[in-house]
């Protein structure tokens, strides 16, 4: 009788928690690995301005870091969500560990925003999330693969990704500032 009841209790949570995972938007529809190893639901991003980053410690854009932790630093009370996923592609200028990279992104960068264990970003082992980013999908005729570390997609509130920006656009350049502002003004 008990274990009826219980069961009658937790059905509409369980109901509940998949009605809400329908509302998630696609972007966020995954589930990654944070730097310490713990699996991290993208759908607690939901509402929030993010701003989707591959990077890499031993690249001549790996400097971008400082302006994305100052990004993170001035916006993240706003809504704004930083989101850093290491990725070794790229003339291999990410060979480090999990905690050799967080070492290093806190001991030379200070960095506090979210970081994920290494992806690809492209290709059939493309990460999920990168699948979708860069899909005619997500982002039109921007589509493509990623060119190299530290291309960033800004994504509003929706869930929808508003711009790529590419490698040499850099983190504080007024466009990117501008169109973080422009989406976290957005409600």
């Amino acid at each position: 009788m008990r274990l009826a009841a219980l069961l009658l209790l937790a059905l509409p949570t369980a109901v509940l928690a998949e009605e809400a995972k329908k509302d998630v938007p696609k972007v966020l529809s995954h589930e990654m690995k944070s730097l310490q190893g713990k699996d991290v639901d993208l759908s607690k991003y939901k509402g929030k301005v993010l701003l989707i980053v591959n990077v890499a410690s031993r690249c001549g854009a790996t400097p971008q870091y400082a302006p994305l932790e100052k990004l993170h630093d001035k916006y993240a009370d706003k809504g704004l969500a930083v989101l850093g996923f290491p990725c070794n592609q790229f003339g291999r200028q990410e060979p480090g560990t999990s905690a050799q990279i967080a070492e290093f992104c806190e001991s030379t960068y200070g960095v506090e925003f979210d970081m994920f264990e290494k992806v690809e970003v492209n290709g059939k082992n493309a990460a999920p999330i990168y699948a979708y980013l860069t899909s005619e999908e997500a982002v039109g005729k921007d589509a493509g693969p990623v060119r190299w570390n530290f291309e960033k997609f800004l994504v509003g509130r929706d869930g929808k990704v508003i711009k790529r920006f590419r490698t040499g656009v850099k983190p504080d350049s007024e466009q990117v500032v501008s169109a973080i502002e422009a989406a976290l003004a957005e409600k």
